[in-house]
């Protein structure tokens, strides 16, 4: 995303800021029930506002506005249940565990899972640990590394092989 040229555009979305911010922050506080959450929520979609190259007039942005904080809010719910599920598996896949002291903290996996990566080639654990923390495709990690598409897609498969199978022995 580019930054927006037009001064006006900085001004309308500074001045919508000011007038409106508190507003925003109880409607995503109401559907959060968390105020830091929405205080993020709400920050961030001003930081998408500043950063976009869409055209934005007086009448298009508060629903640009309230899209924003509304997808936000369904991502920030998408990434709790993603989560609570990833705990339910923990959970069930290990039931003499089933305490809640028991469970592996968030930590602990990707301890586990770095003890694992250094059982893999370096070259493997570079693609593996580019897809996983940085969030990066097969595409961008090739055309990062300068190599074939389907050599990165081989020791990414390689990887997650090896990981699997670690974490499934390590439980």
């Amino acid at each position: 995303m580019s930054k927006p040229t037009d001064t006006k555009s900085l001004s309308l979305i500074e001045a919508y800021y000011t007038n409106h911010r508190d507003e925003l922050l109880a409607f995503a506080s109401s559907r959060l029930g968390n105020t830091t959450e929405a205080e993020d929520i709400v920050q961030n979609t001003f930081l998408r506002l500043l950063t976009s190259d869409k055209m934005i007039t007086p009448v298009t942005l508060p629903c640009l506005v309230y899209t924003i904080v509304r997808n936000q809010i369904t991502d920030y719910y998408r990434r709790r249940s993603t989560f609570e599920e990833f705990e339910h598996y923990i959970k069930g896949s290990c039931p003499e565990m089933a305490s809640t002291d028991s469970i592996f903290s968030a930590r602990e996996i990707v301890e586990r899972m770095e003890r694992g990566l250094l059982r893999l080639p370096e070259n493997c654990r570079e693609v593996y640990r580019m897809h996983i923390y940085g969030g990066m495709k097969v595409s961008e990690i090739s055309l990062e590394l300068n190599e074939g598409y389907k050599s990165v897609e081989h020791r990414l498969g390689a990887a997650r092989k090896v990981i699997r199978q670690y974490m499934k022995n390590y439980a």
